[in-house]
């Protein structure tokens, strides 16, 4: 692969980020960005961390509908994954995320972590999720 993937958990308060290795086969956790107001603001950290970590591929979570159809949360994501896609210089792709925060959330309980310390950390490893989720579908298929 030679480049790393970063992964985004858009939410309303908090955006999880997740990345991964150079080869594109784990994801691991790595930050939490509070909503700032401004998704200008908000778009402009994540281009920061796609420079820091090097990564040539951004995946986004696309909450569709327990269906699979596209409601009013994934037409806002997609909304917004448009508005990241003009502010980044590398390919923006969605990846759908149903069910991750419930794993997410799941893995932390089973670690032990405090209700507080949950929802603090909640957020990036649902972006891990997510992005593992991606670079396992995208492995099997040979592509990125």
């Amino acid at each position: 692969m030679g480049a790393r993937a970063l992964g985004i958990d858009l939410g309303e308060r908090r955006i999880g980020v997740a990345v991964s290795d150079a080869e594109g086969r784990v994801a691991t956790p790595i930050t939490v960005i509070e909503r700032s107001g401004s998704r200008n603001r908000d778009h402009q950290r994540i281009s920061e961390l796609v420079a820091e970590y090097e990564a040539g591929v951004v995946v986004v979570g696309l909450p569709l509908s327990l269906d699979g159809s596209a409601g009013p949360a994934a037409q806002a994501a997609e909304q917004e994954v448009g508005e990241l896609e003009a502010a980044l210089a590398v390919p923006v792709f969605t990846h759908d995320e149903r069910f991750t925060t419930a794993i997410a959330e799941r893995a932390l309980a089973e670690s032990g972590l405090s209700g507080k310390a949950r929802r603090q950390r909640v957020d990036m490893v649902a972006a891990s999720v997510i992005l593992q989720s991606w670079l396992d579908a995208s492995g099997s298929k040979g592509q990125r």
